[in-house]
């Protein structure tokens, strides 16, 4: 029962990780070391946006990408031929739309064509998949205690779900120093230095990826592996140095409380057990953000 919960959010995370992280640029590392899994996993990721501004009524289109690349070093036998999986790509083109509703409120559209493949053979129809998302935010900056609330509906077709999800988070600086943040893919609270450069932060967040398998792969059984899979759910602390209010970088050392690496079949059923086990989480970046 944990593993099914824990997928459902991790699809969850994934159709709101968008919405929840709105960088102009960004440029990461993430790596979980090897285990007694035998695999060690890699993430480049990189993020350009650029909001433009279509009238004097403060409405935007959006338009930018994100291009993640995973590589996996394996340091054990595996029962079936696994060096079409050792890198993984994943292509998303970001179309959105903004305007405001009244003083505090904001309507946000986005559209966001993927490819997820280790694209063996070029690209196929299964590479494809397609996310989604209408909410509302309501921000107020200039008060004690600002917040930001955000609401709405998600679709993404790697759920194999035939409607959308619903879309929540809820960011407040509860004190001059300190603030949170509860939603999903992401809980974390922070520590503001008074000179507005220093961020220290304890976070709770979910990480993964679904990508197709050109060629697929014949795993024991006879069982035919189509796609592959990571879920994570990870406890984290941070630091973040604050060049200007937008500009920074950061670091999470962390621990993946759950983590489930798969193969899937057709079907997306469990077919093959990569990594069950739990693991360090190092991730560094820089990042130019809206907020």
């Amino acid at each position: 029962m944990k593993k099914h919960f824990l997928g459902c959010l991790f699809f969850l995370g994934i159709l709101l990780s968008n919405a929840q992280t709105p960088d102009l640029v960004r440029l990461e590392y993430t790596v979980i070391p090897e285990n007694d899994s035998g695999i060690q996993t890699s993430r480049y990721r990189a993020v350009l946006n650029a909001p433009l501004k279509l009238s004097d009524r403060d409405d935007y289109f959006v338009i930018g990408g994100e291009y993640n690349e995973y590589h996996f070093d394996v340091n054990r036998p595996l029962p079936f031929e696994s060096n079409s999986l050792e890198t993984l790509h994943i292509i998303d083109l970001n179309l959105g739309y903004t305007f405001k509703v009244t003083e505090d409120w904001r309507f946000i559209a986005a559209i966001v064509p993927r490819l997820a493949s280790n694209f063996e053979i070029g690209i196929e129809n299964n590479d494809f998949r397609l996310n989604a998302s209408v909410a509302f935010m309501k921000e107020r900056k200039n008060i004690d205690k600002p917040y930001r609330f955000v609401f709405g509906l998600s679709y993404n077709s790697a759920t194999g779900l035939p409607f959308p999800l619903p879309l929540l988070n809820y960011n407040k600086r509860f004190h001059p120093n300190w603030s949170y943040s509860v939603g999903v893919p992401r809980w974390d609270i922070k520590y503001h230095s008074d000179n507005k450069k220093h961020v220290t932060q304890a976070a709770l967040f979910l990480d993964g990826y679904f990508v197709n398998i050109q060629n697929d792969v014949l795993l024991p059984n006879d069982v035919v592996g189509t796609s592959i899979s990571l879920s994570a759910l990870v406890s984290a602390v941070g630091y973040q140095y604050k060049f200007t209010k937008e500009i920074s970088v950061y670091g999470l050392v962390g621990y993946s409380l759950v983590q489930e690496g798969l193969i899937r079949d057709g079907n997306r059923n469990r077919a093959f057990i990569l990594n069950n086990q739990g693991n360090i989480y190092l991730r560094t970046g820089f990042k130019i953000g809206i907020f």
